[in-house]
């Protein structure tokens, strides 16, 4: 039986035996009982599509070599790491589209240091594949010759995004694409959502556990998607054709706006707060001096965050637009696979009837284009109106 912690692990039988078997050799090492001690390391990365938890199961692992019972998901030692809030355990969750070496190396620097209140000292790099080179290097010094009690956690989409010397230093733990009914039942068992609805939901979010749960408890991410799957049927004529790409990336600068925002007041006003806004007196007027550098600089990483955002956001909706199309492509071929948008099964064989199989191959090869356009920083606005442009014209 797994530990607790790992529970948020779907459909991840074997990722969860491989870290519970880890823990338990980290308390032996820890003990000096003995025992078998291989299957601990100090570094590892975790890859898998998104969506998949590879960042759970770096965040799990972490609370379960905290806790002193291997990861009751109960203790202070697990709510805190789990909250991101154990002073052991550091996160990297980059703001904007990379990692820098500065960033890395104030990190490492902590890291190298003994626990003070934790069992480890733990460094989780989420989307490792964001580091620089400059970075990688630095991190890497690091993990030829760690602390003796320092862990890295590492999570890329696959090895290949992660320096070659990093990742043959690293155990990897690759994590598969959860299976729809599983995900089902998490939403079910965990979040109560209608079972209708957590079926749907599962479906659609293609394997990602966070979309689901988004899709399935949020009325407006349903409805931005509904708009996403709507373009097909807008593609009327070539103004058509820019509207709907004015449309799409406007939903994705809304979802994005939406998700950031409420952290970008906090930061500021936390900032104001530390610079004695509202304070009088000479202290409070010498405290605000100088600080223009400082707020800028949160401008600065707030506006790469929300890039980063927009640039996610759209991606999303450009992987349900091809999911449809696919769906287009089984019922025209009458495959016997399962739809993905199952709750669009009248608007995909209504388009399979109206495509031929050739079309609908090339509308998909324009969504991917434009994917990978975006990727090698094509302006997102001319790289989604070429696409509508192919879509309607296939």
């Amino acid at each position: 039986m797994s530990a607790p912690v790992f529970d948020d692990l779907v459909g991840q039988e074997a990722v969860v035996d491989l870290l519970g078997r880890a823990v338990t050799a980290a308390q032996n090492v820890l003990a000096g009982t003995g025992g078998d001690t291989s299957a601990m390391t100090h570094s590892w990365l975790f890859t898998g599509p998104a969506g998949s938890g590879r960042s759970v199961a770096a965040r799990t692992l972490a609370a379960a070599l905290q806790c002193p019972r291997g990861g009751c998901d109960a203790c202070s030692a697990c709510h805190t790491t789990l909250g991101g809030t154990h002073a052991d355990v550091r996160f990297v969750v980059p703001d904007g589209l990379s990692i820098g070496v500065n960033e890395m190396r104030a990190l490492i620097a902590r890291a190298q240091s003994a626990p003070t209140q934790g069992r480890w000292q733990v460094l989780l790099i989420e989307d490792a594949d964001r580091l620089t080179e400059a970075a990688g290097n630095a991190l890497l010094k690091s993990i030829e010759e760690p602390p003796p009690r320092t862990v890295f956690l590492l999570c890329a989409p696959s090895v290949e995004d992660v320096l070659v010397t990093i990742r043959s230093r690293c155990r990897v733990v690759a994590l598969r694409q959860p299976a729809p009914d599983a995900i089902a039942r998490l939403l079910v068992d965990r979040d109560g959502i209608d079972p209708a609805i957590a079926a749907t939901m599962a479906s659609v979010a293609q394997g990602h556990v966070g979309r689901a749960r988004r899709l399935a408890s949020d009325a407006e991410a349903r409805e931005r998607r509904s708009a996403v799957l709507a373009v097909p049927r807008r593609l009327t004529g070539v103004g058509a054709c820019f509207d709907a790409a004015d449309a799409l990336i406007t939903a994705a600068e809304t979802e994005a706006e939406a998700a950031t925002s409420e952290v970008a007041a906090r930061e500021k006003a936390d900032l104001e707060t530390a610079l004695g806004k509202g304070g009088s007196g000479k202290g409070a007027s010498k405290a605000t001096r100088g600080t223009a550098g400082v707020v800028k600089d949160l401008e600065k990483r707030q506006k790469s965050r929300l890039t980063r955002a927009q640039r996610d956001s759209l991606d999303r909706a450009l992987v349900d637009l091809a999911a449809f199309y696919r769906d287009v492509l089984v019922s025209r071929l009458g495959a016997r696979v399962p739809l993905v948008h199952t709750d669009l099964a009248d608007a995909s064989e209504a388009a399979a009837r109206a495509f031929s199989p050739e079309s609908v191959v090339r509308r998909i090869d324009a969504i991917l284009a434009c994917r990978d356009a975006i990727d090698r920083n094509v302006k997102a606005r001319i790289a989604v109106e070429t696409m509508m442009l192919h879509l309607w014209r296939s």
